[in-house]
């Protein structure tokens, strides 16, 4: 058996990086939102503006709009598309495909997973994060209630391995399974259905 050998979480060289900033997203087929409700992105403004102040140089009588911030990620997946990071200004997602982490229809780690999840624990660690979310997908094959059930078995065990490495009793998770809800990518290819198979770990970021 011939082991491909994976990235790290954490690339430098430029040639072997995908990286996009993208808008807001919404899945295909369907027209919903492509991440599930209560984790859209803010438009807050992340800096108060002060409209008094004598460097705007407003021409007289005018006023400042509301402030408006534009909905920006930057997406970063090595180069096998077996790991994805989303950065905004407020989270830090990661997704790792199923594949990588459980056998077929399984919920079980395989032995690399820890690996992995011990490099999202890390940036746990370095965002000073306390509020985790692990939330468990499938694609769309077989029944919508065996894909809740294993989304979530699969959530669920890889919080456990979270929880574990980060030791930590003010970490609060919100643990979920969604079956085929939420996609990433068009259910109709294998390729499509493979990105679909995930576990998301998301957090808020630091201010450091």
């Amino acid at each position: 058996m011939t082991t491909t050998p994976r990235l790290p979480l954490a690339v430098t060289a430029a040639a072997l990086l995908t990286v996009v900033f993208l808008p807001a997203a919404h899945a295909d087929g369907g027209g919903g939102p492509s991440v599930p409700p209560g984790t859209e992105p803010s438009a807050t403004a992340p800096v108060e503006v002060d409209p008094n102040d004598p460097d705007l140089k407003l021409p007289e009588g005018a006023t400042l709009a509301e402030p408006k911030v534009l909905d920006i990620k930057q997406v970063v997946e090595d180069q096998s598309g077996d790991e994805r990071r989303e950065d905004t200004n407020a989270d830090v997602k990661f997704a790792l495909q199923a594949e990588v982490l459980f056998g077929k229809d399984s919920a079980k780690l395989n032995g690399e997973a820890r690996a992995r999840i011990s490099a999202i624990a890390a940036e746990i660690k370095n965002q000073h994060a306390t509020r985790i979310r692990v939330f468990g997908f499938t694609d769309n094959l077989g029944s919508y209630a065996h894909g809740l059930t294993l989304s979530r078995q699969r959530a669920n065990a890889v919080q456990d391995v979270l929880d574990q490495e980060l030791n930590d009793s003010s970490v609060t998770y919100e643990v979920r399974g969604y079956s085929e809800d939420y996609p990433i990518a068009s259910n109709t290819t294998e390729a499509g259905r493979k990105k679909n198979r995930r576990v998301e770990v998301s957090f808020p970021r630091g201010q450091n």
